[in-house]
């Protein structure tokens, strides 16, 4: 049972930590605010793990998506949202959210809708440059509709991407950077589940750089693929610190000079604000290429490089490498333009927005 007076946010978010962490730091700020704070994922999600992980209460609906899983998938569609639609009415019944933030992933959709039908208002925020199916649809009933890039939805007022503050508190790449000496710090992102093919290509690159000339090199390789990217760095004879998983990604960032990662709304977002220059080799097989035009944003500012998987040779990725690795001033430039395009007040602002429509005392 609720305090009648409380304020009560439900935010909606599921699937892959491009939505739940930016959902984690916007209930961060409801929280300091004395907002009473209860998530929407489902059971399968990294919203399992990490939402009660920060004490907040999950609510799990059983849903799952249809794009490309084919015609059986889809003549079932209908049963299964009708199904994940009343499980999120009877959760806005239990809950009573004076205000929904859906931040996307497969709950969302059903949260969505039955937020509608309950009357409740709802915030859309979408995190990629180009929006994703649930949030494109729930967006066109949506009170508020905002968005990490310019432009990704209809009526999306553009805040940027919320962050861990830990990343915001880092020092301007100016003061950072400045005395640094030495070989280049190079930061390898292979994501949390790992990246075969960026884990591959880069020793590989590195390989072909004369020894005296090689960046220092921290590369994070996925839980199950650690053990074969070390393997691959040892036989090609290249010195690198390899890990399953970095737990202070702001530290990482503050040591690094450059970054090679995938260009994920989030990490294209965190690069932007630690203010550290990247190149960015999106995921080729992204809904509609999002990684693609994520990535092009930082890079139309300077702050930023991309190269397609497709296309791009350990010889060409090897002569990025030694350029960037053999130029600070070049690594400081592309460091500020990424700092000067980042949004720092992204989680203030959406978790502000929520609470213009917070009615405290009904």
């Amino acid at each position: 049972m609720h305090d009648k007076r409380s304020a009560r946010v439900l935010i909606m978010a599921g699937g892959t930590g491009g939505h739940v962490f930016p959902g984690l730091a916007v209930a961060h700020c409801l929280q300091e605010a004395h907002v009473d704070v209860a998530w929407l994922g489902t059971q399968r999600g990294i919203e399992a793990e990490l939402v009660p992980a920060k004490h907040i209460p999950l609510n799990t609906l059983e849903v799952e998506g249809v794009r490309g899983r084919g015609p059986k998938a889809l003549m079932r569609a209908p049963l299964l949202l009708w199904r994940s639609i009343s499980q999120a009415l009877r959760v806005m019944r239990q809950f009573q959210p004076d205000v929904v933030l859906g931040m996307g992933g497969f709950a969302s959709a059903p949260g969505g809708v039955a937020a509608r039908l309950k009357g409740i208002p709802i915030i859309v925020h979408e995190q990629n440059a180009i929006a994703g199916t649930t949030n494109r649809i729930v967006s066109r009933f949506a009170t508020r509709v905002l968005s990490g890039f310019p432009d990704a939805l209809p009526r999306a007022q553009w805040c940027g991407n919320p962050l861990r503050p830990e990343i915001l508190a880092l020092q301007e790449p100016q003061q950072r950077l400045k005395d640094r000496r030495g070989q280049a710090r190079l930061l390898v992102l292979g994501g949390s589940r790992g990246a075969k093919a960026v884990n591959q290509l880069i020793p590989a690159a590195v390989a072909l750089i004369d020894p005296s000339l090689r960046p220092n090199i921290l590369h994070q390789a996925g839980g199950s693929h650690a053990a074969m990217t070390k393997a691959v760095y040892a036989t090609l004879a290249v010195d690198a610190r390899v890990v399953p998983f970095i737990d202070d990604m702001a530290d990482a960032y503050a040591w690094a000079d450059f970054v090679i990662c995938r260009a994920g709304a989030l990490t294209v977002a965190e690069v932007a604000a630690a203010g550290v220059g990247a190149l960015f080799i999106p995921f080729p097989y992204a809904i509609d290429d999002h990684q693609t035009a994520n990535g092009q944003w930082l890079v139309d500012r300077g702050g930023a490089l991309l190269r397609q998987q497709s296309t791009v040779t350990a010889q060409a990725l090897s002569d990025v490498i030694l350029d960037i690795a053999s130029h600070p001033e070049k690594r400081l430039r592309m460091a500020i333009a990424a700092r000067d395009g980042a949004k720092s007040d992204a989680a203030a602002t959406v978790s502000s927005v929520c609470m213009e429509y917070l009615n405290v005392g009904s």
